[in-house]
């Protein structure tokens, strides 16, 4: 992955906290600084320990830094997932770009280990020691560095050592984009940290990322849109649905206020930022099936990760939640609010992704889409949204 360098210069130590972009927050830890993408107050209203785990995994949340420097190593502390009976999680990927473009790309030794057994909701965590990501082959010369943390792996940062001085990345002018979702946001099934399709497609938009992607964490509450509120942003999009479907957290009568009180607060901050609101993809097994969704034991017990709908499709009639009544419901909420809010706008997530889509790129686990597919949503929802007509640009 990477080639021995020999540096010309000693080593220099840079706090990574200066450089980092894409936290709301760090937090001091006894091994260093984890990047948190939810303030502390937020965390502190909930007791779910899923949205615990998710907001600390850094989607998105990059160091960037301008340097001469050839070689860069970042120590940093892992907390690794193990699912007991699951085949073994892909290695976090820390992916290095020069001038925007990929690099290299490195794992992490070491690190501590969280194993989870689903048939009993347990978690054991065992300790391991800080590692060192090591990138040895920089072009010569000045450049723009980017370090994208793993998106599904917890990180403490320890140190970042270079051989060369690195100073921040002067403002390129560029609009921030701030954008919540669900794990599919977060980078699930993702090849890389800046290959989820939030990070190509605010490549390919020239957009600075924040990306507040939640996986299972997408769920209306109010200190995400609190946070997304006070967040400095110049475009906006939510991506609602499937979480509240495969979480069965609320029906139809709870659903509707819940979405416009969620794009009330955003308001309060963000009065006329453009507003996507981006209704869910396409995935069979919720179109048509209220939720809770599951793990589906069967195919773990063959070492294969699934999932599956548990509702019945008659339970609708009772205000119960699927894909296609959520988009119904979203489009007919987004119509009433535009006549009122001309910067607020609607996208179909079939647009992005499909059931012709999902016939080529079928999800591997019934949920999630795999790399190939972010690589389609991204480039979609770049050419969808932040093109000259595009809802998310600066005119918009």
């Amino acid at each position: 992955m990477h080639t021995e360098h020999h540096h010309p210069g000693p080593w220099i130590t840079t706090a990574p906290a200066e450089l980092l972009r894409g936290a709301a927050e760090l937090e001091r830890t006894p091994r260093g600084l984890l990047p948190h993408r939810l303030p502390a107050w937020a965390r502190a209203q909930t007791p779910d320990g899923q949205l615990a785990m998710a907001e600390a995994q850094p989607s998105g949340v990059r160091l960037v830094f301008r340097t001469a420097a050839t070689a860069v190593e970042l120590d940093a502390l892992a907390t690794k997932r193990v699912y007991v009976g699951a085949p073994p999680r892909p290695e976090g990927l820390y992916d290095l770009l020069v001038d925007g473009r990929l690099a290299e790309q490195a794992v992490v030794s070491g690190g501590n280990t969280v194993t989870i057994d689903l048939a009993t909701g347990s978690a054991e965590i065992t300790e391991g020691p800080v590692g060192t990501v090591r990138f040895g082959a920089l072009p010569e010369g000045v450049k723009d560095v980017e370090i994208w943390l793993p998106h599904h792996e917890t990180t403490e940062l320890v140190a970042l050592r270079t051989d060369a001085p690195v100073e921040p990345v002067p403002d390129r002018g560029r609009p921030v984009w701030l954008h919540h979702g669900s794990s599919i946001s977060h980078g699930s099934d993702a090849a890389s940290p800046s290959t989820t399709w939030p990070a190509l497609a605010a490549s390919y938009g020239g957009v600075e990322l924040v990306n507040l992607g939640l996986g299972g964490g997408a769920l209306l509450d109010p200190f995400t849109a609190r946070t997304m509120r006070d967040t400095p942003a110049d475009l906006i999009s939510v991506k609602i649905g499937i979480n509240v479907v495969n979480a069965d957290l609320m029906r139809l009568r709870a659903f509707v206020p819940a979405v416009h009180g969620f794009l009330d607060t955003i308001r309060e901050g963000h009065p006329t930022a453009p507003l996507l609101v981006v209704s869910p993809v396409y995935c069979p097994m919720h179109e048509d099936t209220p939720g809770p969704g599951a793990f589906d034991f069967a195919a773990l017990s063959e070492g294969k990760l699934r999932f599956r709908a548990t509702g019945d499709p008659a339970e609708t009639a009772a205000g119960k939640l699927t894909l296609n009544v959520i988009r119904d419901e979203l489009a007919r909420l987004v119509e009433q609010r535009a006549a009122d809010d001309p910067h607020l706008h609607l996208l179909d997530g079939r647009e992005l992704y499909g059931e012709a889509d999902h016939a080529e790129l079928p999800m591997p686990d019934g949920l999630h889409p795999d790399a190939a597919a972010h690589r389609r949503i991204g480039e979609r929802f770049a050419e969808l949204a932040f093109t000259e007509k595009g809802p998310l640009t600066l005119g918009g």
